[in-house]
């Protein structure tokens, strides 16, 4: 930010009476007319597409965009969303509408780690890996904010700072206990990037407590670590109504007054909720000084004068048209994100993709066949078009193929009509198959059940999952439909990692094909995967996992037995793993040098060669893991990703450059540390993992790095 608008917002602040810099510390920030200050909501969302505003191109769920590994597809997403929000905020305001979700403050990307799979917000983050999470974060923030920081397109904000992912039921109460390893290796490498790397305007705290102090009110989290270490310049706003936990729910305080003269004091300058209504009081009983409710009113001030909301500080974007709004270039670019994300899971004797001309009837079965939930997620706009799979297969055939539609069940209750018996649609699905030569089943969750307290409607876990089975009676129509003896194709539409092992093993079911939640015209994607006209490419950005029996407790903070960085037990399909139609081979890995001292860069490559007949993106991935490594620290890690296309049969050379942070260790005190010794470096379409090389047939070729020296620190 330059000293101009730094000057600019302490001027404009110094005019101002107490009363209306509080005033200005609300998320409903009213005008001051005297000081050509417009009224302002800060309160927007923009998670895959400007959300809650009306009518915007709907792209992929996050966790979709995560298994695409792509920096510059999140980039352009991000940019295009800006663009859609810049064009929607200029003509609301012309019109005198500025009211909740109009503004240019997104609060976004969701940065959290999804460190267990029973968490309902888990698909609003880019998975469970500290190092993608920050590169698809970055990108996201950069595309967003756009390249000029004196004046930027809209604000991105990273959130929910920190370590918060779940219990959603417990989130109002809970006290999240973290060793300073878990801390810096884990929860807080992502916002550090946001920071350092992409310049993030704003970080949004977390409902729950952090070792003891709550996270929007946390001297710690916001002081000690995210001005002073991370050098943080931005403006820290609260989860929405977070800072009344402090003396309802979380008791470290006792009265309103307390609550909002804490958040205040220690760093947290806007107020999503009505905590600093309570300021006034606050500062009248001697709990809050002018001086901090000052800085935190300029901060405030200095990104809406670099947004451009005051007449002679104006913006490049303020003639945006609406036009831009959902215009057909964004709508390609959001089917174009669909397929990437499209993850193969399992092609039995290369089934997929359908030949047309060997098909007469399809048969379309399951919850999530004709639901457009299951398209979108949560966070999400209006689209003025959604296709379905069905929809998008019955466009897609035409007249060709005859398409059979059966609900087959509810999502997760027992019947679908109100007044029907259970298994009300079950021998509809049966009938449906018996007339046709292939199922296609679409199964899996949406964001009614799966997501955050209070949106989802699981009233069992309030967003969460109890399990990764399948809800309701979905497992028991794969198993009927299957028992049939005609093959069978699974779509899971679902944002987290479900159990799939009797999909996986039964030979009836010939492939299964993670599909997300794909945006609003997902379905036109999905089908035109499912009969060939491109190769999915999709990598997986979770683990999914046999069961929970492996599984620490949901409510246990540590990171020993999690994700694929920490365990290999009960894995079905690894981090990272996606298949192609087709075969992509590697040869001719090697490093730069087998030596190196501690501070030295290593660069990694290898040919990679596209086999089979169709074109396709294939995802690079390096993994480092020191050799002997001590019993609290990660074993592989993903240190970097390259995004490739390659035609039919087309070679590419690719090389990746690792850096000393990407050697280092975060020590039980929380450094970061490179140490010397030997080191394995993996690069491959996949982790160097037993379950890969058995689910692909492939192996990842490992080489060996010494590093030499003394140990050295490195920064975060």
């Amino acid at each position: 930010m330059s000293t101009e608008t730094r000057e600019y917002a302490k001027k404009l602040t110094a005019q101002m009476t107490l009363e209306e810099k509080m005033s200005q510390m609300l998320y409903e920030s009213p005008a001051i007319d005297r000081l050509g200050i417009p009224a302002y909501n800060w309160w927007n969302e923009a998670l895959h597409g400007v959300a809650r505003a009306g009518v915007a191109t709907v792209f992929p769920q996050a966790i979709a965009l995560a298994a695409t590994f792509d920096e510059d597809l999140l980039q352009k997403i991000g940019d295009v969303v800006s663009t859609e929000g810049r064009a929607k905020f200029n003509e609301f305001s012309r019109k005198g509408d500025r009211g909740i979700y109009k503004g240019l403050t997104f609060w976004a990307p969701n940065v959290n780690i999804f460190r267990d799979p029973r968490w309902g917000r888990g698909h609003e983050t880019y998975g469970e890996d500290p190092y993608l999470t920050g590169k698809l974060g970055c990108a996201y923030i950069r595309g967003l904010q756009g390249p000029d920081r004196d004046h930027p397109k809209a604000a991105a904000c990273a959130k929910h700072f920190a370590v918060h992912s779940g219990p959603e039921a417990l989130r109002h109460e809970f006290d999240a206990k973290v060793s300073r390893h878990d801390l810096y290796d884990t929860y807080l490498y992502a916002f550090k990037r946001c920071v350092k790397d992409a310049g993030v305007e704003a970080v949004m705290g977390a409902y729950n407590r952090v070792n003891g102090e709550p996270a929007c009110g946390s001297r710690t989290l916001l002081k000690n670590i995210l001005r002073d270490e991370f050098g943080f310049e931005g403006h820290v706003v609260s989860d929405c109504w977070a800072i009344n936990d402090f003396h309802l729910h979380h008791h470290v305080t006792g009265i309103a007054e307390e609550s909002a003269a804490m958040a205040v004091n220690n760093g947290c300058d806007l107020n999503c909720g009505n905590a600093f209504l309570h300021l006034p009081k606050a500062y009248e009983m001697g709990l809050v000084s002018e001086e901090a409710i000052t800085e935190a009113v300029e901060r405030l001030m200095e990104i809406r004068i670099r947004l451009g909301m005051m007449e002679d500080y104006p913006s490049p974007y303020a003639d945006i048209s609406y036009e831009k709004v959902e215009c057909p270039e964004h709508v390609k670019l959001s089917v174009e994100a669909s397929r990437r994300s499209l993850t193969l899971l399992k092609n039995e004797e290369d089934f997929l993709p359908l030949e047309k001309e060997k098909i007469c009837t399809i048969a379309v079965i399951g919850p999530n066949a004709n639901s457009r939930d299951a398209l979108v997620g949560n966070y999400v706009g209006t689209s003025s078009q959604y296709i379905t799979p069905l929809e998008g297969i019955q466009q897609y055939v035409g007249e060709e193929i005859r398409v059979l539609y059966a609900q087959g069940c509810g999502l997760y209750k027992d019947k679908v009509e109100g007044l029907g018996e259970r298994k009300d649609r079950m021998q509809e699905a049966v009938i449906a198959v018996e007339h046709a030569d292939v199922a296609v089943m679409c199964l899996g969750l949406d964001a009614t059940i799966e997501g955050e307290q209070g949106d989802a409607g699981n009233e069992y876990a309030s967003g969460d999952k109890l399990g990764l089975n399948l809800p309701g009676l979905q497992e028991e129509l794969l198993e009927t439909v299957a028992a049939m003896g005609k093959p069978v194709v699974v779509l899971l539409m679902a944002g987290s990692a479900i159990d799939l092992s009797w999909a996986e093993h039964n030979p009836n079911v010939k492939a299964i094909v993670d599909c997300w939640y794909p945006g609003a015209r997902g379905g036109k994607a999905i089908a035109e995967m499912l009969f060939g006209e491109f190769s999915p490419s999709g990598k997986l950005p979770v683990t999914f996992y046999q069961g929970t029996e492996n599984l620490p407790e949901f409510t246990d903070y540590n990171m020993a037995d999690r994700t694929y960085r920490y365990t290999d037990k009960n894995v079905l399909y690894p981090f990272g793993y996606g298949l192609h139609y087709g075969r992509v081979r590697y040869e001719e890995e090697c490093v730069s040098g087998e030596r190196t001292d501690t501070s030295g860069e290593v660069k990694v490559s290898a040919s990679v060669i596209n086999e089979g007949k169709y074109a396709l993106w294939e995802t690079v991935q390096v993994y480092v893991k020191r050799k002997e490594s001590l019993d609290y620290e990660p074993g592989f890690q993903l240190k970097g990703v390259s995004c490739v296309h390659l035609a039919p049969g087309e070679k590419q050379r690719i090389e990746v450059t690792l850096s000393p942070r990407d050697f280092a260790y975060i020590t039980e005190e929380g450094d970061c540390v490179v140490r010397p010794g030997e080191y394995l470096i993996a690069i491959g379409g996949q982790q160097p993992d037993e379950e890969s090389e058995r689910l692909t047939g492939q192996r990842v070729t490992c080489l060996k790095v010494e590093k030499t020296g003394s140990s050295i620190s490195v920064e975060y």
